[in-house]
């Protein structure tokens, strides 16, 4: 099951490396900045200093940010609620597949829409949709947490089920096919339709992070051209240090609060000459802070859209080229 969610934390630059930096940076401001008041233009000279400053003290907040970055726990509450929203999630996913209607999102939209959306798949586009469950038309609160909901679609010309399918459960090899998001990736255990998979995630955006997670994945036989699957990650931990001698994961539920929680549900038909795959994705984040949203709200806000495009990028590609 390839990485559909994400977020989390890792300094991109050590206290050592930042204060080198930071004395370059002081000494040759104040060479320029002499060279320019004995030039005469003191204003110039007052403004370089400033932005210089400016400069420095924004550094500085980054590498405060991050440190302080992974004081969050995660709380009962806000387990509660996404544990609520992806039962709602998941009644009406099953509902969908009992009647065999709305396989994909696309099937929800008005007619003249939905024949566009298709043709924008066939040309080679990637259909993401931002979702959203409700609870009898209200909305779901989770204090302390944001909940993402997204899915995505792609149409993979000249394939079969079956060559999807190959590539999807090659788990084994999915650190080549969804490099570099997926660092490492194996089998722990395989049981006919059911998966228990270890994957390593890595992604940077503004910030870096590294997750070892493990997924619960069932695959599910709907007919001769349906297929579709359920995967939870039933083990998520943030990697402190990685690659280096002192790598260790910090306790679950007391990290970043980069990705807490991912639930995922795939959906594949063959028919017009190719396979229609659909990924959703359900993940839980920490809420963003006061002060830090600079910093965190890019990677908590945006990584779970950008991921699930490339996964489905990823996914039509492996296929093309093992078929």
């Amino acid at each position: 099951m390839p990485f559909d969610e994400a977020g989390w934390a890792c300094c991109t630059l050590s206290a050592s490396v930042f204060n080198e930096l930071r004395g370059d940076m002081v000494r040759m401001s104040g060479r320029f900045a002499g060279q320019l008041a004995d030039a005469g233009d003191t204003r110039l000279a007052r403004t370089f200093l400033s932005g210089v400053l400016l400069a420095f003290v924004l550094g500085l907040s980054a590498q405060e940010a991050n440190a302080g970055a992974g004081a969050v726990s995660l709380k009962p509450e806000t387990i509660a609620a996404f544990d609520d929203y992806v039962r709602l999630t998941d009644a009406r996913s099953n509902e969908e597949l009992r009647r065999g209607t709305n396989l994909l999102w696309i099937d929800a939209l008005p007619e003249s829409d939905r024949g566009q959306a298709y043709e924008e798949l066939k040309r080679g586009e990637v259909k993401v949709q931002r979702l959203e469950t409700r609870d009898g038309g209200q909305k779901i609160r989770c204090p302390g947490g944001m909940i993402h909901h997204w899915a995505g679609a792609v149409f993979i010309p000249g394939a079969t089920l079956r060559d999807v399918l190959r590539v999807l459960q090659d788990y084994d090899h999915q650190a080549q096919y969804y490099a570099p998001d997926v660092e490492r990736s194996k089998i722990e255990s395989h049981d006919d339709d059911h998966f228990l998979v270890f994957l390593r995630f890595r992604r940077h955006k503004v910030i870096t992070v590294v997750l070892n997670t493990q997924h619960d994945v069932r695959y599910f036989h709907d007919s001769n051209t349906r297929e579709h699957s359920r995967s939870s990650a039933v083990r998520i931990a943030e990697v402190e240090n990685p690659g280096k001698a002192n790598e260790r994961e910090k306790p679950a539920g007391e990290d970043g609060g980069f990705l807490w929680r991912m639930e995922t549900w795939w959906r594949m038909e063959e028919r017009d000459g190719g396979v229609y795959v659909q990924s959703e994705a359900v993940s839980l984040t920490r809420d963003i802070p006061a002060g830090l949203g600079w910093l965190i709200g890019p990677f908590v806000t945006s990584i779970p859209k950008e991921t699930l495009a490339f996964t489905l990028e990823a996914t039509r590609r492996a296929v093309q080229r093992s078929h």
